[in-house]
């Protein structure tokens, strides 16, 4: 079976500033994979490239559809792109803001994604919506109240259950526990990885927390100053880094 998301050469620069240069990689059905650096390292700029949201320089992104067609992201006309990154596709953002809608109720957020698919029947919207937001640990008594009511790691929970809900086959996600407590980054990090697991996810993660890529991704991308110095399975990056770059990565975190 050939990969689900194949990434082709990708390429783009801010006027003379490299964004990031001849980024290449397969990502199977059910498989997670980190994309580790700095700031300014370039994964920002790669994960707003597979969203769609910059245009390459040069390069592609090549995705199995569910009928096993491979589709180019960038060839696809606006409504289409639109529609798979609303239901094939999810994006769990750094800033739970710019996810959600933040005048829509927490029900009224997950049942959007819904129908997007179609759904049209309130009732099973509401009651799928309410079932999401039990999975990810919202009561059922907050779904009518909005995000601008909610904790930091509600918020972020609530990202999770509105993209999930038309059950995506491919899920990008910006440094989901930035900004949170390290208790609630825990908790946090237990849902993700037991959704991922039991859904069978793809799964694209930035982060410049190696314990977070650790935690959650099979296999590793180390990004400096736009390029790709090392990649490999996550552990064997981690515990064995071949570059200087990653081997510098490694051990500040060891130090601190």
């Amino acid at each position: 079976m050939s990969a689900l998301l194949r990434v082709e050469g990708l390429s783009k620069h801010y006027g003379r500033r490299l964004g990031c240069a001849d980024v290449s990689f397969d990502l199977e059905a059910g498989e997670v994979l980190a994309v580790v650096g700095e700031s300014g390292s370039g994964k920002s700029t790669l994960l707003s490239l597979l969203a769609a949201e910059l245009q390459p320089d040069r390069g592609q992104v090549l995705f199995r559809d569910a009928n096993g067609e491979e589709r180019d992201l960038f060839a696809l006309g606006e409504a289409e792109r639109r529609l798979l990154l609303r239901t094939e596709w999810g994006f769990i953002r750094q800033d739970a803001t710019q996810g959600l809608r933040m005048s829509v109720s927490a029900g009224g957020n997950v049942g959007e994604r819904l129908m997007a698919t179609g759904a049209r029947h309130y009732g099973k919207i509401r009651s799928t919506a309410i079932d999401w937001l039990g999975r990810v640990e919202i009561d059922a008594d907050r779904t009518d109240d909005t995000p601008r009511a909610f904790s930091g790691g509600m918020r972020q929970r609530l990202q999770i259950a509105r993209n999930l809900v038309t059950h995506p086959r491919l899920v990008l996600m910006d440094e989901p526990t930035s900004g949170l407590d390290v208790s609630v980054q825990a908790r946090l990090l237990d849902l993700v990885r037991g959704l991922v697991a039991e859904l069978g996810l793809a799964v694209v993660i930035v982060t410049h927390d190696l314990a977070v890529a650790r935690l959650l991704s099979h296999r590793m991308i180390v990004m400096k100053e736009g390029r790709v110095v090392e990649t490999g399975l996550t552990d064997q990056v981690l515990d064995d880094p071949a570059e200087p770059y990653t081997q510098l990565l490694v051990s500040s975190v060891l130090a601190a």
